[in-house]
């Protein structure tokens, strides 16, 4: 479940909030996505970048939250 989101559009940025924990790292899935994690290693956040070229959900936690969200945005999700 998404707890909140930012869109940054001015930084083609998103970061979209899946829990309140403070992060404790983070992951780089590649060098548009990245994952946040608490100190238990549960997702707390997704940061996408370039989202207006369309975003890649695989490998993201809480992925069909994040597909309805960023389709609710006008943002191109690809399977």
């Amino acid at each position: 479940m998404i707890k909140k989101a930012e869109h940054d559009k001015v930084a083609d940025a998103i970061y979209i909030y899946i829990t309140d924990a403070p992060v404790e790292y983070t992951k780089q899935i590649d060098e548009l996505r990245y994952v946040d994690y608490d100190a238990d290693g549960m997702p707390v956040g997704v940061e996408l970048l370039c989202v207006s070229n369309g975003v890649i959900p695989n490998d993201l936690p809480n992925r069909t939250d994040i597909e309805r969200y960023l389709e609710k945005e006008g943002i191109k999700v690809f399977a």
